[in-house]
Protein backbone atom coordinates (compact mmCIF):
# COMPACT_ATOMS: atom_id res chain seq x y z
CA UNK A 1 0.00 0.00 0.00
CA UNK A 2 1.19 3.51 -1.03
CA UNK A 3 2.21 6.01 1.88
CA UNK A 4 -0.07 8.38 2.61
CA UNK A 5 1.61 11.98 3.24
CA UNK A 6 0.05 15.10 4.16
CA UNK A 7 -0.84 18.62 2.55
CA UNK A 8 -2.54 20.99 4.40
CA UNK A 9 -3.80 18.25 6.90
CA UNK A 10 -5.60 16.59 4.07
CA UNK A 11 -4.01 13.33 2.07
CA UNK A 12 -1.86 12.43 -0.98
CA UNK A 13 -2.59 9.52 -2.11
CA UNK A 14 -0.66 7.31 -4.60
CA UNK A 15 -2.74 5.88 -5.91
CA UNK A 16 -4.83 9.12 -7.06
CA UNK A 17 -1.32 10.87 -7.95
CA UNK A 18 -0.67 7.83 -10.77
CA UNK A 19 -4.77 8.40 -11.94
CA UNK A 20 -3.54 12.04 -12.23
CA UNK A 21 -0.60 11.43 -14.04
CA UNK A 22 -2.17 9.37 -16.55
CA UNK A 23 -5.38 11.43 -17.36
CA UNK A 24 -2.84 14.61 -17.52
CA UNK A 25 -0.33 13.08 -19.91
CA UNK A 26 -3.55 11.56 -22.16
CA UNK A 27 -5.30 14.89 -21.81
CA UNK A 28 -8.29 12.51 -21.71
CA UNK A 29 -10.17 10.95 -18.73
CA UNK A 30 -11.48 7.91 -20.87
CA UNK A 31 -7.69 7.47 -22.72
CA UNK A 32 -5.80 7.45 -18.77
CA UNK A 33 -8.30 5.50 -17.56
CA UNK A 34 -7.80 2.93 -20.31
CA UNK A 35 -4.29 3.14 -19.85
CA UNK A 36 -4.53 1.85 -15.75
CA UNK A 37 -6.79 -0.60 -17.15
CA UNK A 38 -9.95 1.03 -14.65
CA UNK A 39 -13.08 2.30 -15.92
CA UNK A 40 -13.85 5.80 -16.87
CA UNK A 41 -16.13 6.37 -14.03
CA UNK A 42 -13.71 4.78 -11.53
CA UNK A 43 -11.11 7.16 -12.56
CA UNK A 44 -13.63 10.12 -12.49
CA UNK A 45 -14.59 9.96 -9.14
CA UNK A 46 -11.01 9.01 -8.38
CA UNK A 47 -9.92 12.45 -9.81
CA UNK A 48 -12.54 14.15 -7.53
CA UNK A 49 -11.33 12.41 -4.75
CA UNK A 50 -8.08 13.71 -4.94
CA UNK A 51 -9.08 17.16 -5.94
CA UNK A 52 -11.15 17.57 -2.72
CA UNK A 53 -8.61 15.66 -0.55
CA UNK A 54 -6.44 18.83 -1.67
CA UNK A 55 -8.67 21.31 -2.16
CA UNK A 56 -7.26 21.99 -5.72
CA UNK A 57 -8.70 21.73 -8.95
CA UNK A 58 -6.52 20.16 -10.88
CA UNK A 59 -8.23 20.00 -14.00
CA UNK A 60 -11.09 22.05 -16.09
CA UNK A 61 -13.35 19.83 -17.45
CA UNK A 62 -13.82 21.10 -21.07
CA UNK A 63 -16.57 19.34 -24.14
CA UNK A 64 -13.63 16.95 -25.24
CA UNK A 65 -11.10 16.16 -23.13
CA UNK A 66 -9.25 17.85 -19.53
CA UNK A 67 -7.10 20.89 -19.66
CA UNK A 68 -4.69 21.22 -16.72
CA UNK A 69 -5.24 24.22 -14.11
CA UNK A 70 -2.26 26.32 -12.62
CA UNK A 71 -2.34 23.52 -9.80
CA UNK A 72 -2.53 20.87 -12.23
CA UNK A 73 0.91 21.95 -13.96
CA UNK A 74 2.63 22.28 -10.83
CA UNK A 75 1.65 18.99 -10.11
CA UNK A 76 2.22 17.86 -12.83
CA UNK A 77 5.49 18.12 -13.02
CA UNK A 78 6.57 16.86 -9.51
CA UNK A 79 4.89 13.56 -10.68
CA UNK A 80 6.82 12.97 -13.69
CA UNK A 81 9.32 13.10 -12.22
CA UNK A 82 7.96 11.14 -9.53
CA UNK A 83 6.90 8.46 -11.81
CA UNK A 84 10.38 8.36 -13.86
CA UNK A 85 12.24 7.63 -11.05
CA UNK A 86 9.81 4.62 -10.40
CA UNK A 87 10.20 3.56 -14.10
CA UNK A 88 13.95 3.85 -13.47
CA UNK A 89 13.79 1.56 -10.43
CA UNK A 90 11.31 -0.91 -12.57
CA UNK A 91 14.22 -1.43 -15.02
CA UNK A 92 16.87 -1.52 -12.61
CA UNK A 93 15.32 -3.87 -10.77
CA UNK A 94 14.51 -5.71 -14.31
CA UNK A 95 18.13 -5.94 -15.48
CA UNK A 96 19.33 -6.96 -12.30
CA UNK A 97 17.03 -9.89 -12.18
CA UNK A 98 18.10 -11.25 -15.98
CA UNK A 99 21.75 -10.57 -14.98
CA UNK A 100 22.06 -7.45 -17.17
CA UNK A 101 23.57 -5.72 -14.41
CA UNK A 102 24.34 -5.73 -10.49
CA UNK A 103 27.60 -5.84 -8.28
CA UNK A 104 29.42 -9.18 -7.42
CA UNK A 105 31.58 -8.40 -4.34
CA UNK A 106 34.15 -11.92 -3.97
CA UNK A 107 36.41 -12.42 -1.51
CA UNK A 108 39.65 -14.85 -2.35
CA UNK A 109 42.57 -16.58 -0.66
CA UNK A 110 45.96 -15.90 -2.55
CA UNK A 111 45.72 -19.20 -4.44
CA UNK A 112 42.45 -19.51 -5.15
CA UNK A 113 42.07 -15.66 -5.93
CA UNK A 114 45.95 -15.61 -7.91
CA UNK A 115 45.64 -19.20 -9.47
CA UNK A 116 42.22 -20.38 -9.92
CA UNK A 117 39.56 -17.97 -10.40
CA UNK A 118 40.47 -15.47 -13.10
CA UNK A 119 39.62 -17.53 -15.67
CA UNK A 120 35.77 -18.06 -13.75
CA UNK A 121 36.19 -14.34 -13.95
CA UNK A 122 36.35 -13.92 -17.49
CA UNK A 123 34.33 -16.20 -18.21
CA UNK A 124 31.58 -14.37 -16.02
CA UNK A 125 32.00 -11.48 -17.74
CA UNK A 126 31.78 -12.83 -20.94
CA UNK A 127 28.18 -14.00 -20.13
CA UNK A 128 27.02 -10.77 -18.14
CA UNK A 129 29.29 -7.36 -19.60
CA UNK A 130 27.15 -5.29 -17.08
CA UNK A 131 28.23 -6.79 -14.15
CA UNK A 132 30.28 -4.87 -11.74
CA UNK A 133 33.24 -7.56 -10.66
CA UNK A 134 35.17 -6.73 -6.66
CA UNK A 135 38.00 -9.36 -6.44
CA UNK A 136 39.52 -9.00 -2.89
CA UNK A 137 42.48 -11.12 -2.57
CA UNK A 138 43.33 -11.88 1.68
CA UNK A 139 44.36 -14.46 3.69
CA UNK A 140 41.59 -17.07 4.99
CA UNK A 141 41.31 -15.47 8.06
CA UNK A 142 40.09 -11.91 5.97
CA UNK A 143 38.07 -13.88 3.42
CA UNK A 144 35.74 -15.03 6.24
CA UNK A 145 35.53 -12.11 8.38
CA UNK A 146 34.51 -10.24 5.16
CA UNK A 147 31.47 -12.29 4.67
CA UNK A 148 30.42 -12.41 8.07
CA UNK A 149 30.53 -8.66 8.47
CA UNK A 150 28.56 -8.51 4.73
CA UNK A 151 31.42 -7.28 2.73
CA UNK A 152 31.88 -9.60 0.28
CA UNK A 153 28.75 -11.96 -1.20
CA UNK A 154 31.29 -14.67 -1.53
CA UNK A 155 34.34 -16.36 -0.49
CA UNK A 156 37.42 -18.84 -1.48
CA UNK A 157 39.18 -20.20 1.44
CA UNK A 158 42.13 -22.76 1.71
CA UNK A 159 43.04 -24.13 5.10
CA UNK A 160 40.54 -25.79 7.40
CA UNK A 161 36.79 -25.28 8.09
CA UNK A 162 36.25 -23.52 11.07
CA UNK A 163 32.99 -21.33 11.24
CA UNK A 164 29.53 -22.26 11.66
CA UNK A 165 28.02 -19.53 10.63
CA UNK A 166 29.40 -20.32 6.80
CA UNK A 167 28.61 -22.80 4.52
CA UNK A 168 31.90 -24.09 3.68
CA UNK A 169 31.67 -26.31 -0.39
CA UNK A 170 34.60 -28.16 -2.11
CA UNK A 171 35.75 -25.81 -4.80
CA UNK A 172 39.28 -27.98 -6.08
CA UNK A 173 41.93 -29.58 -4.67
CA UNK A 174 45.35 -28.52 -4.30
CA UNK A 175 48.62 -29.82 -2.69
CA UNK A 176 51.22 -28.06 -0.88
CA UNK A 177 55.16 -28.80 -2.08
CA UNK A 178 58.28 -27.88 -0.57
CA UNK A 179 60.34 -26.26 -2.79
CA UNK A 180 64.09 -24.46 -2.78
CA UNK A 181 65.88 -22.77 -4.96
CA UNK A 182 67.89 -25.33 -7.40
CA UNK A 183 71.86 -24.69 -5.54
CA UNK A 184 70.33 -25.27 -2.15
CA UNK A 185 72.16 -27.72 -0.08
CA UNK A 186 69.10 -29.35 0.84
CA UNK A 187 68.26 -30.08 -2.62
CA UNK A 188 71.64 -32.93 -2.36
CA UNK A 189 69.66 -34.66 0.79
CA UNK A 190 66.04 -35.00 -1.32
CA UNK A 191 63.88 -37.01 -0.52
CA UNK A 192 64.43 -35.60 2.68
CA UNK A 193 63.09 -37.14 6.19
CA UNK A 194 60.28 -35.11 8.05
CA UNK A 195 62.31 -34.77 10.77
CA UNK A 196 65.26 -33.09 8.47
CA UNK A 197 63.22 -29.80 8.10
CA UNK A 198 64.15 -29.16 11.48
CA UNK A 199 67.99 -28.30 9.85
CA UNK A 200 67.08 -25.54 7.45
CA UNK A 201 64.94 -22.30 7.32
CA UNK A 202 61.26 -22.74 6.55
CA UNK A 203 59.52 -20.05 5.41
CA UNK A 204 55.82 -19.45 6.13
CA UNK A 205 52.83 -17.29 5.29
CA UNK A 206 51.56 -15.29 8.26
CA UNK A 207 49.25 -16.06 10.69
CA UNK A 208 45.37 -16.41 9.68
CA UNK A 209 46.99 -18.01 6.25
CA UNK A 210 45.12 -21.38 4.98
CA UNK A 211 48.30 -22.19 3.65
CA UNK A 212 50.18 -21.88 7.04
CA UNK A 213 47.27 -23.45 9.28
CA UNK A 214 47.55 -26.56 6.88
CA UNK A 215 51.37 -26.96 6.83
CA UNK A 216 51.80 -26.04 11.00
CA UNK A 217 48.78 -29.13 11.45
CA UNK A 218 50.62 -31.68 8.91
CA UNK A 219 53.67 -30.62 10.61
CA UNK A 220 52.04 -31.15 13.97
CA UNK A 221 50.78 -34.93 13.12
CA UNK A 222 54.70 -35.91 13.15
CA UNK A 223 55.75 -34.02 16.19
CA UNK A 224 57.46 -30.86 14.41
CA UNK A 225 56.91 -27.60 16.13
CA UNK A 226 58.80 -25.09 13.57
CA UNK A 227 59.57 -21.79 14.47
CA UNK A 228 59.37 -20.28 11.13
CA UNK A 229 62.41 -18.23 9.96
CA UNK A 230 60.72 -15.53 8.40
CA UNK A 231 56.88 -14.90 7.82
CA UNK A 232 55.86 -12.91 4.84
CA UNK A 233 52.37 -11.43 3.84
CA UNK A 234 53.20 -12.37 0.13
CA UNK A 235 53.46 -15.74 -1.80
CA UNK A 236 55.33 -13.80 -4.30
CA UNK A 237 57.74 -12.52 -1.90
CA UNK A 238 57.98 -15.98 0.16
CA UNK A 239 58.59 -17.34 -3.56
CA UNK A 240 61.68 -14.67 -4.40
CA UNK A 241 63.34 -15.16 -0.97
CA UNK A 242 63.52 -18.97 -1.46
CA UNK A 243 64.90 -18.72 -4.72
CA UNK A 244 67.10 -16.25 -3.03
CA UNK A 245 68.63 -19.10 -1.10
CA UNK A 246 66.85 -17.34 1.97
CA UNK A 247 65.25 -21.08 2.97
CA UNK A 248 62.40 -23.55 2.27
CA UNK A 249 59.06 -23.12 1.90
CA UNK A 250 55.59 -24.92 1.86
CA UNK A 251 53.30 -23.71 -1.04
CA UNK A 252 50.35 -24.48 -3.33
CA UNK A 253 51.43 -26.61 -6.33
CA UNK A 254 49.62 -24.27 -8.43
CA UNK A 255 51.33 -21.06 -6.99
CA UNK A 256 54.69 -22.43 -7.56
CA UNK A 257 54.56 -24.06 -10.91
CA UNK A 258 55.59 -20.94 -12.97
CA UNK A 259 58.82 -20.89 -11.30
CA UNK A 260 59.15 -24.83 -11.33
CA UNK A 261 58.77 -24.61 -15.06
CA UNK A 262 61.56 -22.03 -15.65
CA UNK A 263 64.14 -23.77 -13.13
CA UNK A 264 63.92 -20.79 -10.53
CA UNK A 265 62.60 -23.21 -7.81
CA UNK A 266 62.59 -27.20 -7.38
CA UNK A 267 60.24 -29.58 -5.52
CA UNK A 268 61.98 -31.61 -2.92
CA UNK A 269 60.11 -34.58 -1.92
CA UNK A 270 59.53 -35.52 1.79
CA UNK A 271 59.20 -38.80 2.90
CA UNK A 272 55.66 -40.22 3.59
CA UNK A 273 54.42 -36.63 3.65
CA UNK A 274 52.34 -35.26 1.14
CA UNK A 275 50.47 -32.22 1.80
CA UNK A 276 47.04 -31.86 -0.30
CA UNK A 277 44.08 -29.70 1.07
CA UNK A 278 40.60 -28.71 -0.23
CA UNK A 279 40.20 -25.19 -1.40
CA UNK A 280 36.67 -24.12 -0.62
CA UNK A 281 34.16 -21.93 -1.82
CA UNK A 282 32.23 -20.20 1.22
CA UNK A 283 28.76 -18.44 1.88
CA UNK A 284 26.81 -17.36 4.96
CA UNK A 285 24.49 -20.43 5.89
CA UNK A 286 21.19 -20.28 4.98
CA UNK A 287 21.32 -17.12 3.22
CA UNK A 288 19.63 -17.04 -0.60
CA UNK A 289 21.69 -15.52 -3.25
CA UNK A 290 20.90 -12.64 -5.19
CA UNK A 291 20.56 -12.98 -8.41
CA UNK A 292 24.40 -11.48 -8.89
CA UNK A 293 25.80 -14.17 -7.20
CA UNK A 294 23.08 -16.95 -8.16
CA UNK A 295 24.25 -16.10 -12.20
CA UNK A 296 28.23 -16.52 -10.76
CA UNK A 297 27.45 -19.87 -8.89
CA UNK A 298 25.69 -20.73 -12.55
CA UNK A 299 29.07 -20.40 -14.45
CA UNK A 300 30.98 -21.97 -11.80
CA UNK A 301 28.97 -25.05 -11.83
CA UNK A 302 29.02 -24.87 -15.70
CA UNK A 303 33.06 -24.67 -15.68
CA UNK A 304 32.71 -27.64 -13.52
CA UNK A 305 30.28 -30.05 -15.74
CA UNK A 306 32.95 -29.17 -18.53
CA UNK A 307 35.86 -30.07 -16.57
CA UNK A 308 34.13 -33.56 -15.95
CA UNK A 309 33.30 -33.79 -19.66
CA UNK A 310 36.72 -33.06 -20.40
CA UNK A 311 38.17 -36.16 -17.85
CA UNK A 312 35.91 -38.42 -18.95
Amino acid sequence: MYKTHTLQGHGMNLNHLAIFHAVATCNSVSSGAQRLHISQSAASKQLIEFEQSLGLRLFDRLPRGVRLTEAGQLLLGHANRLFAIEAQAEHALIDLRDHARGQLRIGASRTTGSYLLPEHLAAFHQRHPGMEIQLQVANTRAVESGLLAGEIDIGFTEGIVANEQLEYTEFARDELVLVAAPDHPAVDCAPLAPGDLTRWSLLMHEEGSGTRAVTELALARRKLHIKPAMRLASGSAIKLTVAAGGGLAFLSSLAVRTEVLAGRLVVLPVKKMRIERTLYRVCLRNVSPGPSLQAFLETLGTAREQRHKTAE
